[in-house]
Parts: structure tokens; sequence; C-alpha cells
């Protein structure tokens, strides 16, 4: 009887400790921000999609962007006074273009400062929302991404391209739908980036910056590192604070087994914009 007593407990201890680990992860993240806040002076918000395929079943399942993560940021603004600095912790791959232009439009109205810090990468969505910031803060080998968009998970300035390509009368009509779609979205996206560098830079290096990032001139998934950032005349910096490290940590990656990668930490050197 008492080795089932054993047994149960056991098994109890094995349920719960999933639950248990990832409370004390929560409370952990909750503390280094309160760290950072309290050193900074700012409210910090992070948008993490650090987990990008979750394994559901043995059904792998994507983290993009979305209009919960929008109502979630929007709501902690409305939250922070208005003259309060933000600091806006980003690792995401982007996701869909009507929230992340919530966020970057909410942002770009507020009298406070707002820093946007990127210590991996904030690609698509992730980079239009940095584009509102007041400062982008990037690590040394962070980067960010092109904006244009995507139409029926094809890039919205190739499907443009097909009416040129083929003659019309061999142009089906999804296609044609599909470019209208595509012409519209490329001007949307454009015309907004625009708007949220027009206070950044001078109009005109604002329309070129927009027509560059949203044109299709780059793939979807091209990197453009801290150094491009600052030659486009975005507002980099590389004074990424080693808080901000430490907290993506606290954000793991779920593996099963050994780690793929192992390290000992050492202090870094500091950082320099370099070609």
């Amino acid at each position: 009887m008492e080795l089932l007593s054993y047994a149960w407990l056991l098994i109890l201890l094995v349920v719960l400790q999933p639950l248990l680990q990832k409370r004390l992860m929560e409370a952990r993240r909750r503390n280094k921000i309160r760290d950072i806040e309290a050193s900074r002076g700012s409210r910090v918000i992070t948008l993490m999609h650090r987990q990008e395929t979750v394994s559901l079943f043995g059904v792998p399942v994507m983290r993009y962007l979305d209009i919960d993560d929008a109502e979630a940021i929007l709501r902690a603004l409305h939250l922070t006074d208005p003259e309060t600095p933000v600091d806006l912790v980003l690792h995401t791959p982007g996701g869909l273009v009507l929230p992340a232009l919530q966020v970057a439009l909410a942002i770009k109205q507020r009298p406070g400062k707002v820093t946007v810090f990127v210590p991996h990468y904030a690609m698509s969505g992730g980079t239009l929302i940095a584009l509102a910031a007041d400062e982008i803060v990037m690590s040394r080998h962070a980067v960010l991404g092109a904006i244009d968009p995507q139409v029926d998970e094809y890039p919205a300035s190739s499907v443009v391209k097909v009416l040129d390509q083929k003659p019309m009368e061999h142009i089906d009509d999804a296609t044609l739908i599909l470019a209208d779609v595509a012409a519209k979205a490329l001007d949307q996206v454009r015309r907004n980036a625009e708007a949220l560098l027009v206070d950044t830079l001078p109009a005109e290096k604002a329309a070129h910056v927009a027509e560059q990032l949203t044109s299709g001139e780059w793939t979807h998934d091209f990197p453009i590192t801290a150094f491009h950032a600052a030659t486009l005349g975005l507002p980099v910096t590389l004074d990424m604070p080693e808080p901000v490290f430490d907290l993506m940590a606290l954000y793991p990656q779920p593996t099963e087994g050994s780690p793929t990668v192992e390290y000992l930490r050492r202090e870094r050197p500091p950082a320099k914009l370099r070609r």
C-alpha cells in the first residue's frame, strides 16, 4: 500500500513539474522586466515569438504576429502614461499587416520616447513596428527584414509583374483579381511605411526607403543588418543592454534531449557599427 502511495506521488510530481516550471519561468521574467523598468525608468513590453515552431500532438504550430498580440500591446500602451518612455522588445518573424500597422501607428502617436530592442530578429511586421520607434537598438548580428506585402502566400510585387510578362488574354481572371489586390497592397503598405518614417527622415528620403522596403527589391526574408539599416537612415544604435539578453534567455525554445548549442558565458566587448 505504501509503495502504491509513493507511485501516485511520483505520478503527481511528473504531472505538476511542467506547470511549476512554467510558473517559475513567468516569475523570473516578471522580475527581469521590473529590473529593466527600474534601471531605465520605462515601461517594458515584450513581443516574443521565440517558439517559432511548437509541436502540438506532433503537428507543427507556427506562431506569428496576430490580432491578439496587437490587442495586448495596445492595451499595455493604453495603460501607460503617454509621457512615460516605452521599451518594446521584439523577437518575431512578423505576421499580419493589420495588427503590425495598428501597433506601429499607436507607437508613432505617443509623445513619450519609444525604443524598440531587437536582440536577434524582427522581420516583416516586426520591422514595420520598428519603423515607428524613436530609436531602434539592435545587437551586432540582429536583423530586420523587408515589409513587402504577401498576397495568397505570394509576394505582391511578383504577382503584379505577371501582368507585364504575359499577354492579357493568357491571364486567367483569378490571377487578374489577385494582381489588382497585390497592387493595392503594395501601395497601401508603402504609403504607411512612408508616413511612419516622415518624422525620422527627410520627406524624399522617407519615400525612397519606404519604396525599397516594400517594392520587392529584396526577398521577404532578406536580412537587413544593423549597418545596412543605419545606411538607410533608420535611427539604429548598438547599445543593447545586457539585461535584455538575459530576458531573452527566459523565453526558451522547447527542446527534446540535449541542447544543440552550448557555451560558457563571458563578458562581451563593446559593439560598433561596421560594414
